[in-house]
């Protein structure tokens, strides 16, 4: 592809889409004290016509030079010569263009400051290699051929790029799936071969909780498995993909986050074994009313219930959308008032009260209370 034909033909409409950015006459400002440049994924979002809410600015300086940019609130990361800037609910990263070196594979880089052109030359893919400076007419910085690879191919930088960090392997298949990009061979050779040994499971998580929020995330963890990056049984991958197809529902978002489930169902999050064993004794049971499908799921949380619909226990909607929300008119102190001592007996009270209400045979205060107390006093066999 002839890359500057290519601007001349999109060179209004790029213009128009970098005028509708979030905040664009702030970052213009800041360009004003130092050599700005919108970088990387908003780079590539913007030829793609793609809404983002989240910038990243990449500056020729120090950032401390932007400490008094009004209505602008700074946290220097000097580590990574980087800060943060909120700006009408907007998030803008804003980092000193670095060269970054790996003392080992897998490593933290240690980074120190570089031109524009060293910084694009340090990053994942060439389609997020890219820049475009914030000062003067909208042009576009392409020294690897990014826009050539827009919008469907995935093209590594360099051979090291998954040794320095193997973590771009899994951001491979969730920009893959986000695109519906192929991978360029010898990339996907490279990839193939990452070792996501040499890094902390912290930034392992890190990723496959990006993938989980993801709207094409199940393509993008099928692809983590079929490149052989990760160990899982298929039963693994499996639960993953249901997971993320429940959590999807509505109703099932405010019952657990979905990177959580996710990563439960992974055997990556702590206590997840035991999740997985009390989610498949949940998934067991086939409860006939109402008042045995509450009785069976109310003690489990969030991550539990998500886990034992994604194993099939399709009656757990129902829970979710009606049953669980289901309550009492009375409490343990009307029990009490009403002459049963406190203690087990006022519990055992409330589960029958709350029994025959869910299971549609009263309703009301009194047909409650009534229930309770015969309950709670014996008067009333157990099933």
């Amino acid at each position: 592809m002839d890359v500057a034909r290519k601007l001349e033909i999109d060179e209004g409409k790029l213009a128009a889409r970098l005028d509708g950015l979030p905040g664009i006459e702030v970052l213009r400002s800041l360009a004003d004290k130092v050599p700005a440049y919108l970088v990387g994924g908003a780079v590539r979002d913007l030829l793609l016509g793609l809404d983002r809410a989240d910038l990243d600015v990449v500056i020729e300086g120090d950032v401390r030079a932007l400490d008094d940019a009004p209505g602008v609130v700074l946290a220097d990361h000097e580590r990574f010569l980087t800060a943060r800037l909120g700006l009408d609910g907007h998030q803008i990263d804003i980092a000193q263009a670095r060269t970054e070196t790996y003392p080992r594979p897998g490593a933290l880089p240690e980074v120190a400051p570089a031109k524009i052109e060293q910084d694009l030359a340090r990053r994942d893919f060439t389609i997020n290699a890219m820049a475009i400076p914030l000062r003067g007419e909208p042009r576009l910085l392409d020294p690897h051929g990014g826009l050539a690879d827009l919008p469907g191919l995935l093209r590594v930088l360099h051979d090291r790029s998954f040794v320095d960090d193997p973590t771009r392997a899994l951001r491979a298949a969730r920009y893959c799936a986000r695109l519906d990009a192929e991978v360029e061979p010898r990339t996907l050779e490279l990839l193939r071969a990452a070792d996501l040994s040499t890094v902390s499971a912290d930034r392992v998580d890190a990723e496959l909780r990006r993938i989980a929020t993801e709207p094409a995330g199940a393509a993008a963890i099928r692809l983590v498995a079929d490149w052989g990056l990760v160990g899982w049984t298929e039963q693994t991958v499996e639960l993953a993909l249901e997971v993320l197809e429940v959590v999807a529902q509505p109703a099932w978002r405010r019952v657990a986050e979905a990177p959580d489930a996710f990563l439960a169902a992974l055997g990556r999050a702590p206590g997840a074994a035991d999740a997985v064993e009390a989610a498949e004794r949940l998934a067991r049971v086939e409860p006939e009313r109402p008042s045995q499908a509450v009785f069976a799921a109310r003690s489990h949380p969030g991550i539990e219930l998500v886990l034992a619909r994604a194993m099939g226990a399709e009656w757990l909607d129902r829970y979710v959308t009606d049953w669980r929300g289901i309550g009492l008119e009375i409490d343990g102190n009307d029990l009490v008032a009403a002459g049963v001592a406190e203690g087990p007996a006022v519990g055992r009270g409330l589960d029958a009260a709350l029994s025959a209400t869910l299971d549609g045979e009263i309703s009301g205060r009194e047909e409650q209370l009534r229930i309770a107390v015969q309950a709670a006093l014996g008067e009333i066999p157990e099933d």
